[in-house]
């Protein structure tokens, strides 16, 4: 009995030929139906893997062999893969991409992050606040502006001599990039505080670090006189989307930023520019600020994904701390929209705790502020850090180690205003 069973099974079931014909009918029928061929094909994926295009790419089904004639001869053009720079995102694309299930967004960012950069790199970064408060700005998130009443005290600029100071002890605790902050609305006519500022330029540099200054708006001049100093970037966050932007800030519109960042591209300087999670936005106005970095005609060398941290006297002091999925979501889409860029992770990170940072890590963030302060807000140490790299088997970047930032190695390698100084008095 068990063998005739086992051979009833194997045997192939033949059909009489009225039934096989109504069952050849009936398929024939169903697939003149665009709606059914894609269920067909969505089922068929489900089991196996996904498509290499989206469904909505296909060239509609038609009712015959004539359909077919056409779609061989209007063959569909594939999506550019993974890891490509593009500068012709839609809106669309990187809305799908941001709105992706968040596990397969993350293993698909990490798969271009190992494409396109070191696997296990992180660059440590120090911002140190060389002008605090004062500032004349609006901007809803900042204690330093002058329009609220923060723990913020307004100061002069910085000597020269303590920034150095400062620059030093962050090279010894193995950062490579020095950024210097000031709360100004624009460099304008400060003419005395500008050429001070190029001095900690010169003289940083020359320390073989690369050299970062936040300092508002800037004109032509100005970005290539901090070029000629041998400044590697400048950071100039666009915030948020333009839509929500108005909300934000109103004292600088949100073309006067793009304005800055071209005159930082055209003068030579990489352009550091992200923006800020938590400022009562949506899902879609992150999208959007990613979207007009992606339009840019040259993406930006780095992308910094803060954390809004709420200060009291703000009025977004009430705002509710973003969740580390909206974090997630949002470092992936950027490594996925803009594959070269370092993603940095921001003010804010203290709020995430080390596993957290480390999915981060694995999404395509790979570079983090350290140190003692950043601005007006806390930070991880430096040994907190780096006890956190090596846990996770990271390790630090060096100096000019991303393949953008490496031409400015040779490029910026002039003489410290001191030196140049003393070659003088010799001759």
């Amino acid at each position: 009995m068990a063998s005739l069973s086992t051979t009833a099974m194997r045997a192939p079931m033949v059909l009489p030929r009225t039934a096989a014909q109504l069952l050849l009918r009936s398929a024939v029928a169903s697939s003149s139906s665009p709606a059914s061929s894609i269920r067909a094909i969505s089922s068929s994926a489900s089991n196996k893997r996904a498509l290499p295009v989206d469904p909505s790419e296909l060239p509609p089904a038609g009712p015959g062999p004539a359909s077919s004639q056409s779609s061989a001869s209007a063959p569909v053009t594939p999506r550019a893969p993974d890891g490509t720079t593009r500068h012709d995102w839609t809106r669309k694309e990187v809305s799908e991409i941001y709105n992706s299930p968040l596990l397969e967004l993350v293993f698909r960012a990490a798969t271009v992050h190992r494409l396109v950069h070191p696997k296990n790199s992180v660059q440590l970064c120090t911002l140190m606040n060389i002008k605090e408060g004062g500032c004349s700005e609006d901007c809803g998130y900042c204690s330093q502006s002058s329009k609220y009443t923060t723990p913020s005290t307004p100061s002069k600029l910085s000597d020269v001599d303590e920034v150095l100071v400062e620059a030093r002890k962050a090279k010894a605790n193995g950062s490579t990039r020095f950024c210097m902050g000031a709360a100004w609305r624009e460099v304008g006519g400060r003419k005395r505080g500008f050429n001070r500022i190029l001095e900690m330029v010169s003289e940083i540099r020359g320390m073989g670090m690369e050299v970062c200054t936040t300092l508002g708006m800037l004109t032509k001049e100005q970005a290539a006189a901090l070029k000629n100093a041998g400044l590697t970037a400048y950071n100039h966050n666009l915030d948020t989307s333009r839509e929500y932007y108005g909300k934000v800030v109103t004292s600088r519109s949100y073309d006067d930023r793009l304005s800055t960042i071209e005159n930082v591209r055209q003068a030579g300087i990489s352009v550091c520019s992200g923006g800020i999670l938590g400022l009562g936005e949506e899902h879609e106005d992150r999208v959007g600020l990613i979207y007009e970095m992606s339009r840019l005609p040259e993406h930006p060398e780095s992308f910094p994904v803060n954390a809004l941290v709420a200060i009291p006297g703000t009025p977004m002091e009430g705002n509710e701390p973003v969740d580390f999925p909206t974090m997630l979501r949002t470092v992936a889409t950027a490594r996925l929209v803009l594959c070269k860029s370092i993603i940095r992770l921001a003010a804010g990170r203290h709020l995430f705790s080390e596993g957290e940072q480390a999915m981060a890590f694995m999404a395509g963030a790979n570079a983090i502020f350290t140190g003692e302060r950043m601005l007006t807000t806390p930070t991880s140490s430096w040994d907190q850090d780096k006890g956190m790299l090596e846990r996770w088997g990271l390790r630090p970047m060096v100096s000019f180690e991303d393949e953008i930032m490496a031409p400015h190695a040779s490029n910026g390698a002039q003489p410290t205003q001191k030196e140049a100084a003393a070659k003088e008095a010799q001759v």
